[in-house]
């Protein structure tokens, strides 16, 4: 005998559950901006530029304006320019470089010297000047990497030792400009002028913009440059993500040190002959452009074409203050808070665009 279960009424269904709601007011305009530097980091040094060759442009006369004198501030800021670029790889990966301009005038006394008092071909100077440059770079990045030493006070005591060899290998003799047009012109060569529509500009000048060019590809459309700003961002995290950061690290300043010792080659014919002293400070210009320039001290953030419009922008503020009639001490005192407003300006967006 068997009985039916009694039928149940069916049962209402469960609420479905609401979302959590979280009230967000929309982002200000403010913040909108920051997001957008943070983003583009180039748009603010290419705003002061503009604005600076408009602001002397009106306050300095026709004289600003002149073919010659804007051929002129380019020809002056390709060497530092170069030297912005070997810097800007390194502080990409939240390093610095004190020693560029030390290798660089070191590489630039080997090439003179092995030349003109010892009679190699200048081809084989050159690429003896090279191999000097990239031998420098190496020396930092091994001891950087393996003694995990600060990069500041490394490359501050390469700055010594490069600079002091530079003095023992010249004997702080300079190589005139007549030694070089009769044994070794090719150590001129980048000093070579041509003209277009009234300015004359120099090879040195397109080496430059060539090379940032070429690093500004190598950075975006290569391994090995997503690797540098991952190792800039977070080295931590690069190392998680399998990347060898000490290899990189070390490559980072190999490679500037060979862009230093282009820029020795490019020095020679910028200013016509070796002198042990000569760009003694460029270092402290690089590093300038390279923060004016809008990449990040701490690594990990900026454009490669930052510096090159950064070293613009201290080429025109110099120039368009001397036209004016300003002091040099002006004209310094200018640079300088243009650094300060650069790190301010850096600090600030690194706080809110995260």
């Amino acid at each position: 005998m068997s009985y039916a279960e009694p039928l149940r009424e069916p049962q209402p269904l469960a609420p479905a559950v609401e979302p959590a709601h979280f009230d967000s007011a929309p982002a200000t305009a403010l913040e909108r901006l920051r997001h957008l530097l943070h983003d583009y980091p180039t748009i603010v040094p290419v705003l002061i530029l503009l604005l600076s060759v408009v602001a002397f442009g009106l306050f300095a006369g026709d004289k600003f304006f002149a073919a010659n004198n804007l051929s002129l501030v380019v020809q002056q800021v390709s060497i530092i320019g170069l030297l912005a670029a070997a810097q800007s790889l390194v502080v990409l990966t939240a390093g610095i470089d004190l020693s560029v301009a030390a290798i660089m005038v070191l590489a630039s006394v080997i090439s003179g010297k092995l030349a003109v008092s010892f009679g190699l071909p200048a081809p084989v100077a050159v690429v003896l000047g090279f191999a000097a440059g990239l031998a420098c770079g190496w020396l930092n990045g091994m001891l950087i990497t393996l003694w995990r030493m600060p990069p500041f006070i490394v490359t501050l005591g390469t700055w010594n030792v490069f600079f002091a060899l530079n003095l023992l290998f010249s004997g702080a003799q300079s190589i005139r400009s007549q030694d070089l047009d009769k044994y070794a012109p090719l150590l001129k060569f980048w000093g070579e002028r041509f003209d277009i529509a009234g300015a004359t500009f120099t090879f040195g000048s397109l080496l430059t913009v060539t090379l940032f060019a070429l690093l500004w590809y190598v950075l975006n459309h290569t391994a090995w440059g997503r690797h540098v700003y991952a190792v800039g961002d977070d080295k931590e995290a690069a190392e998680l993500a399998g990347i060898r950061t000490n290899r990189v690290i070390r490559s980072v300043y190999v490679v500037a040190g060979l862009i230093a010792g282009l820029a020795a080659w490019a020095s020679i014919g910028r200013v016509g002959s070796v002198s042990p002293q000569s760009f003694y400070d460029a270092n402290l210009s690089s590093i300038t452009a390279v923060v004016i320039g809008g990449i990040s001290l701490f690594g990990g953030r900026g454009s490669i074409a930052g510096p090159l419009v950064g070293a613009l922008i201290v080429g025109v503020f110099q120039s368009g203050l001397r036209i004016a009639g300003v002091d040099v001490l002006w004209q310094v005192f200018a640079i300088g808070w243009l650094i300060i407003l650069a790190v301010g300006m850096d600090q600030w967006i690194r706080k809110v665009a995260t």
